[in-house]
């Protein structure tokens, strides 16, 4: 097999890969979602008045998804590490939103629609911190640069959808 003919397939194999694991995390926030819009019809139901902060982190993770299409095109470390930093930016928000819901009652187990914001927003941040792996094993091997921004981008909509679910749930 022609070298070219390689890289081709090992890049095909990557992509599959990547599009298996966003339909796999698709599906379960997916099962989230249902459970939520079957869970929030129950008497006990009442809405989590959503932190501030959230409309900085939603911010913060699109400004990422742009970050990381500019490090994709110019294949630039540089662009990775601020992507990366906005990442963490994003997770620190995530946890001072969840500190404010905390103090307020929220975190409780026991409250479900407060369950239910903490279970999505930690799920989340879970495929973020592995977007975040993905990163640091693109900077050594810019082959997977590609791959590594679709998934990120995928990581930044499932974020926004999961913020206008939480909004109106």
């Amino acid at each position: 097999m022609s070298h070219h003919l390689e890289l081709h397939v090992r890049q095909r194999s990557r992509r599959l890969i990547v599009v298996l694991l966003m339909a796999i995390a698709a599906m379960l926030f997916a099962a989230f979602t249902g459970a939520l819009l079957i869970r929030r019809t129950g008497a006990d139901w009442s809405p989590v008045p959503l932190p501030g902060i959230l409309w900085a982190t939603t911010a913060v993770i699109a400004l990422s998804s742009v970050t990381m299409e500019v490090a994709r095109r110019k294949a630039s470390r540089g662009w990775l590490g601020v992507t990366m930093a906005l990442a963490f930016l994003f997770l620190a928000g995530q946890v001072l939103a969840y500190r404010s819901l905390a103090s307020d009652g929220y975190a409780d187990p026991r409250i479900i629609h407060g369950a239910f914001f903490v279970t999505l927003c930690a799920v989340h941040a879970v495929h973020v911190l592995g977007g975040l792996t993905a990163m640091v094993y693109a900077r050594r091997r810019p082959a997977i640069l590609d791959v590594c921004t679709t998934y990120w981008h995928f990581v930044g909509v499932v974020w926004v959808y999961l913020y206008f679910l939480l909004s109106v749930a």
